[in-house]
């Protein structure tokens, strides 16, 4: 793999990193459930990217399967989320 595709794949992870730590510090001091449920959904979003990012330095497409799968719970868990949300109004 070239030099400069792992060079850029360490800037990615180094920018994902610092998301993982901003959005773990929103869920925890979010100040309404609203903003910890984004966070939580944040950080599976970024899982996701991690995983991509991941799949493409060790050249092992089955990680792209694994980052899919991801998503869609993660899609499932907001969606209920979001549905528990609007009940409790």
């Amino acid at each position: 793999m070239g030099e400069i595709i792992r060079i850029t794949m360490g800037i990615g992870l180094t920018l994902l990193a610092i998301t993982i730590l901003l959005s773990f510090t929103r869920l925890l001091r979010g100040p309404t459930l609203p903003d910890r449920v984004v966070a939580l959904d944040m950080l599976t979003s970024v899982g996701i990217g991690v995983t991509a990012v991941y799949a493409v330095l060790t050249d092992q497409p089955v990680f792209l399967d694994v980052a899919t799968i991801l998503a869609l719970i993660s899609f499932l868990g907001t969606i209920a989320f979001a549905r528990y949300i609007d009940l409790r109004r």
